[in-house]
């Protein structure tokens, strides 16, 4: 059964730093792009980072750039951990944070596996 959980969030004050986590398995995500997306209350899911299976390509949201870091640990027994170092952080960062298994591309709609969120509140 293929799993992505996710981790992390949390309550923080603006300029504050949070990293999350997400744990996938089930399957062999080598060649899997792992990614990270969010979503505020009432607004689209949008493209945070996505980083390529080889750990040799990312990619990052305008406003993740400088401020954001994703990376990926690929366990040869099928453990996949990604991660999202988060500084800076502002009360527009507040959202519910998705990690996802599919395609390099900053579509959602090319990533198959998706975790069920974990909530990031910055008080501004």
């Amino acid at each position: 059964q293929v799993r992505l959980i996710e981790s992390g969030g949390g309550f923080v004050r603006g300029g504050d730093s949070l990293r999350l986590s997400c744990v996938a398995s089930g399957r062999t995500f080598s060649n899997y792009a792992l990614a990270w997306f969010r979503q505020a209350p009432g607004q689209e899911r949008e493209f945070v980072a996505t980083i390529s299976g080889d750990k040799n390509s990312t990619m990052y949201a305008d406003f993740a750039l400088g401020r954001f870091i994703i990376s990926r640990e690929n366990d040869r027994n099928m453990m996949y951990t990604i991660w999202l170092q988060m500084n800076s952080l502002n009360a527009e960062d507040t959202a519910t944070y998705y990690c996802a298994a599919g395609n390099f591309d900053e579509s959602a709609n090319r990533y198959k596996y998706w975790g069920q969120g974990t909530q990031v509140t910055v008080s501004s």
